[in-house]
């Protein structure tokens, strides 16, 4: 039971960002309408069924301009594919063959939590996905704390992709890796994709729709042509870290965690899809699922194509896994410009990210209003500027004592970290709200809901469990939990000066009628 004043509290107003999936600061002052024939009772906790304006479907109004289902989908596909399947082989290399029952089991996670959020944008398609959720179940402190998170993860990880993308740039500039110049190169990828922003969300669509393409089809290309070039006795030795088979297996899925962030990428930027409660949760399924078939298949082909000591000194893995595979150097060219623009499509959408988070938290009065002031082309300028500003600090710092292989590795686990987060806490928001559904009325899906969510909260916890770096050093070692504590303690002082600002959370749905239509 929900008491009095607590978030989900019977009664709060719907913000129109919630029934629209668009940002808004005025909250809705009075329901229009009846509640939709079918529909179950309100449980406690749980606001009675909100009407909203008549759109596609009867749902949601549609938005101009936005994204439909297939840009959507390139969207999840294009973030999740960004540089990270293309750079993993050499940071797992360091497991061995192991970490493809690793891959396999972050899989599994990365499934549970792509029906998680297609489950919890059904009924809460509000712009900012983990954040809103979190902020809905348990009040502002908590959704402040996961939008924080979560953008750290965006300019982190934003900040992952440029550096494992230069290490494909290379192979053609700066063969010699000097770090200067890798420097720069970082810095071009991180600025170009802001400028793309910039410039407004139909130039952004268009460009990630392309480079989903090419990406698809050079991960594809490796998982499917590939497998006809596997060798048996690079399998063996299975486990070449020398810790055991759980430890070997649970650090391998905390860095191949990153490999799948962007999951949740459409219900972020839930006010740029068009019919967000039908397009936002199939783009996540199908997404996903895309993008696991190959992630799968095409991390079995190149372990089975170089000896895990080949892939470990190689900065190129996939290049030099096309090269082993039809000789020269020609294949391996072709395959280092694909991966070049793969991540340009990655930059391109996570940059989008790092503004969409903090532009529904600023409308919200959690973070400051510079970040929800649009400029001519209709975006969110500050947030763009500043979550390159920071990511290229990021970049900056992980060079000072490591190389790009190390950097990169790092910076994926300190994201693995503050993306688990958000994750478990839309989990446990899930967990609630059903749980609150179950006590007032039998709803369909309530086991198959539970138990996703649950896998869901699981795998966050292990994946913030094993985010420790390898090596001998205490620093290297602990490294991602310093970076990514000292960028949430910084978050502190900005909680401090929003909380006067900050609005009541939305009461949360009820459970929609229309998803218990033919189920047993």
């Amino acid at each position: 039971m929900v008491e009095p004043g607590e978030p989900g509290e019977p009664g709060k107003p719907v913000s129109a960002s919630a029934a629209t999936g668009a940002p808004s600061t005025q909250p809705s002052t009075a329901p229009v309408g009846a509640p939709p024939a079918g529909a179950p009772p309100a449980p406690p906790g749980v606001a009675a069924p909100a009407p909203v304006p008549a759109g596609a479907d009867g749902g949601q109004p549609q938005a101009s301009g936005g994204f439909g289902l297939s840009t959507a989908t390139a969207l999840i596909i294009g973030s999740i594919i960004g540089v990270g399947i293309f750079n993993l082989p050499t940071s797992l290399a360091s497991y061995g063959p192991i970490s493809l029952v690793s891959m396999g089991l972050t899989t599994i996670g990365a499934l549970a939590l792509a029906m998680l959020f297609a489950a919890l944008s059904r009924r809460l398609p509000a712009d900012g996905g983990p954040y809103a959720y979190a902020r809905v179940a348990y009040g502002n402190g908590v959704g402040f704390a996961n939008a924080w998170s979560y953008w750290i993860t965006a300019w982190a990880g934003n900040a992952a992709i440029a550096v494992g993308w230069v290490l494909y740039v290379e192979h053609f500039v700066n063969t010699g890796h000097k770090k200067i110049f890798t420097i720069l190169l970082v810095l071009a990828g991180l600025w170009i994709s802001a400028a793309i922003n910039l410039s407004g969300a139909k130039n952004m669509g268009l460009i990630q729709v392309v480079t989903t393409i090419l990406k698809f089809f050079a991960v594809g290309f490796i998982a499917t042509v590939g497998l006809f070039y596997i060798s048996s006795a690079n399998y063996t030795p299975f486990n070449v870290s020398g810790e055991s088979t759980v430890n070997a297996i649970g650090g391998a899925m905390a860095i191949a965690l990153f490999s799948y962030l962007g999951v949740e990428t459409a219900s972020v930027a839930a006010a740029k899809v068009r019919d967000p409660d039908r397009n936002v949760p199939r783009s996540t399924i199908l997404g996903t699922l895309a993008t696991a078939v190959v992630y799968i298949l095409s991390l079995v082909a190149v372990f089975g194509i170089l000896p895990s000591k080949t892939l470990a000194d190689s900065t190129e893995p996939f290049s030099a896994a096309a090269n082993a595979m039809f000789g020269g150097t020609w294949a391996g060219d072709i395959m280092a410009i694909l991966v070049i623009v793969s991540g340009i499509g990655a930059l391109n959408g996570w940059t989008m990210i790092c503004a969409e988070m903090p532009l529904a938290a600023a409308n919200d009065g959690l973070f400051p209003d510079r970040f929800k002031q649009m400029s001519k082309a209709g975006v969110p300028a500050f947030g763009i500027i500043s979550s390159t500003a920071l990511a290229s600090v990021a970049m900056l710092i992980n060079y000072l004592g490591s190389g790009g292989a190390s950097a990169f590795t790092t910076l994926v686990l300190m994201t693995g970290i503050t993306s688990a987060i958000p994750y478990g806490y839309s989990a446990l928001a899930q967990i609630k709200w059903r749980w609150a559904d179950h006590k007032a009325v039998h709803t369909p899906r309530l086991a198959r809901d539970l138990i996703v969510a649950v896998v869901a909260l699981v795998f966050s916890i292990l994946f913030i469990w094993y985010s420790r770096n390898s090596g001998h050093s205490v620093w290297v070692v602990w490294a991602p939990f310093f970076l990514a504590a000292a960028a949430l303690l910084l978050g502190i002082p900005v909680y401090n000066k929003q909380r006067a600002h900050m609005t009541e959370p939305e009461t949360v749905p009820p459970y929609p009628a229309e998803l218990g239509k033919g189920a047993s």
